[in-house]
């Protein structure tokens, strides 16, 4: 790897992060200032995204566009992961910033790589090592300094946010194990794309939040169009490009910029407040994102 390789990726993950962390702000506001609805929200974002995902592909002519549905068992991961995975992932993400704000829901859904952990330890019937149970225990620590406060009669968030700030991280394992190789196979755009647009498309018809009326006025265009044209096709785009000058355990340590800028966003545009506690949880989680891509 040449030296100018390196740096074009390590600048595309950082960029790719900052993207998420931004889009996630975005809904933020929507939530505060357009009273639109989490569900109306993840709806329009995963069926635009996947429009947009699918047309750069397009545009790249690229095969796998085709041969992704040739084999049955592929095409029953694709629609699993799509509803299962993407979906689930997306509605408690926007859910949790819903009832809580950007920052501490991007960071709460960084308990992701800890459960992945304790899943595979589950699995492989081992105790966790030394550096494992490291990361659990400062896991378990900021998610109580972010809820409590260090006070174990109050909570310093709301208790819906807990919930669904805990559980978007349960989303991401589902998002992170279920594709399996079809993303290897096909390649992640393809693969999110395809499951962005079914995962929509069917929680649309499920929820009917297709019929919910919401006024369209420049601002809520403007949170809808930066959550999907930045939030997912520069995002994902950005960070995919990092992966291959950089590797993936180097861009994930990278893409841990997300939450960090996630908080500064909130903070400086949203007016969110944070306490030195909160800040102080968030950095244990974070902790544990490097401690465990390290290890990988």
């Amino acid at each position: 790897m040449n030296e100018k390789n390196k740096t074009k990726g390590i600048i595309c993950t950082l960029i790719g992060g900052i993207c998420w962390g931004f889009s996630g702000t975005c809904g933020q506001y929507l939530f505060n200032y357009k009273n639109i609805e989490s569900g109306w929200l993840v709806m329009v974002r995963m069926i635009c995204a996947g429009i947009i995902l699918i047309t750069i592909n397009l545009m790249k002519r690229d095969n796998h566009l085709k041969d992704i549905w040739k084999e049955k068992k592929d095409v029953i991961r694709l629609i699993l992961f799509a509803v299962c995975g993407l979906l689930i992932s997306q509605y408690t993400y926007l859910t949790a910033i819903y009832y809580s704000n950007a920052g501490t829901a991007t960071v709460l859904q960084n308990l992701n790589p800890v459960m992945i952990m304790l899943l595979v330890c589950i699995i492989g019937k081992r105790l966790p090592n030394k550096i494992e149970t490291l990361c659990i225990v400062l896991a378990v620590s900021g998610t109580f300094l972010i809820a409590t406060h260090g006070n174990l009669n109050t909570l310093s968030i709301s208790k819906e946010g807990l919930f669904w700030g805990i559980g978007c991280a349960v989303g991401a394992v589902f998002y992170s194990l279920l594709p399996g190789k079809i993303i290897e196979k096909y390649g992640s755009m393809v693969v999110t794309g395809y499951a962005m647009l079914i995962g929509g498309i069917s929680f649309a018809l499920i929820s009917g939040y297709w019929k919910l009326k919401v006024n369209l006025d420049m601002g809520t265009i403007l949170g809808v169009l930066a959550i999907t044209i930045i939030g997912t096709a520069m995002a994902y785009t950005l960070y995919l490009k990092g992966v291959s000058e950089i590797g993936p355990v180097k861009a994930s340590m990278l893409a841990s910029i997300e939450p960090v800028a996630a908080t500064l966003f909130s903070f400086l545009w949203m007016n969110t407040k944070f306490a030195f506690i909160d800040l102080l949880g968030f950095g244990f989680i974070l902790t544990t994102v490097f401690l465990l891509s390290k290890k990988s």
